[in-house]
């Protein structure tokens, strides 16, 4: 009996598809049901925020297939219907519900992925064709601007990437430089009245390259007191990086810029605590942030295990 299950958990595992396998089945999913108006990545970055929330909240089902997608009942069936499990395309349509037979079955089935991926790019292209349509969509349904912006943010790093597979990671520091680093996060901090440290601080020479750890979109590049000269980046998972104290920026990047990881957006320094300019307060180093969006709120968490992560897979790809 023993034998039998553990041969039966290794056929499992061995079954189990890759990562690169799962991406494909997406992207061929999403492909099959884009439409001129409605590109493939729109529905892929709508299907990458819903995965992304669910994976961080507790009050939301994971739903399982290709597709992360849940609509409310309301939204399937339509706000007056009397029946909100309605699967009947006509009584749906008849109550101006937005759910969809997607497959060909005569059912409109909200836990089939096909049901599901028709449906939402009908309700976009009901929107029209442009960009701004699609953000007008998002809006209409979503109703918060934090969260139009993080599925835009999916949608021009698919776009940009041709690819769903954005993975990767890189240490934000040189390898093969000198650099220190621990885990800071909770430490007290005092300058600017009491509070608790939110990140990991890399202490380098002035003047080390500060790479990005992710793919991502620079939504923030500027000066703030606290963190000095500073870059804000979002990346596909509803996770906001954030470089600190930096001496400079890399001449080249600008707000809205798309970066990958490995890529050079500024250098160590030791700006901040005080007024535009103010430097040299303690030793350089790179304060590195990571906050999550969950749909609702975003928080900052320890940056520190990723990092460890981080710098080995940077070493062995060296």
């Amino acid at each position: 009996m023993l034998w039998s299950t553990i041969f039966s958990n290794v056929a499992s595992a061995q079954d189990s598809p890759s990562k690169e396998e799962i991406y494909q089945e997406r992207m061929a999913f999403y492909k099959q049901f884009e439409q001129a108006s409605v590109p493939w990545y729109q529905i892929a970055a709508v299907d990458q925020y819903e995965r992304n929330i669910q994976a961080v909240r507790s009050d939301i089902s994971k739903r399982e297939g290709i597709t992360a997608i849940q609509f409310s009942k309301e939204f399937w069936a339509g706000d007056i219907n009397p029946f909100s499990e309605d699967t009947s395309p006509a009584s749906i349509g008849y109550f101006g519900g937005f759910g969809i037979d997607g497959n060909g079955d005569g059912v409109a089935d909200p836990q089939h992925d096909e049901d599901v991926l028709q449906s939402l790019v009908s309700y976009i292209s009901s929107f029209g064709t442009s960009e701004t349509d699609f953000e007008l969509a998002l809006m209409a349904y979503y109703q918060k601007e934090e969260t139009v912006k993080q599925i835009m943010t999916n949608m021009r790093l698919f776009m940009h990437f041709k690819t769903i597979a954005l993975e990767k990671h890189h240490f934000p520091l040189p390898i093969k430089f000198e650099y220190s680093y621990r885990g800071t996060w909770g430490a007290n901090r005092g300058w600017g009245g009491r509070r608790m440290h939110e990140g990991t601080d890399l202490f380098a020479g002035y003047g080390t390259h500060v790479y990005s750890t992710s793919y991502g979109i620079i939504e923030i590049i500027g000066w703030n007191d606290f963190g000095g000269w500073r870059i804000g980046i979002r990346d596909h998972h509803n996770t906001y990086h954030y470089y600190a104290h930096l001496n400079s920026f890399q001449k080249d990047i600008a707000l809205g810029d798309i970066v990958e990881p490995g890529t050079l957006i500024g250098f160590v320094g030791s700006s901040g605590y005080g007024k535009k300019g103010t430097s040299g307060k303690f030793a350089p180093h790179l304060h590195y942030g990571m906050y999550k969006f969950n749909g609702r709120t975003e928080w900052a968490f320890d940056p520190y295990p990723s990092l460890l992560l981080w710098e080995r897979q940077t070493k062995g790809g060296m």
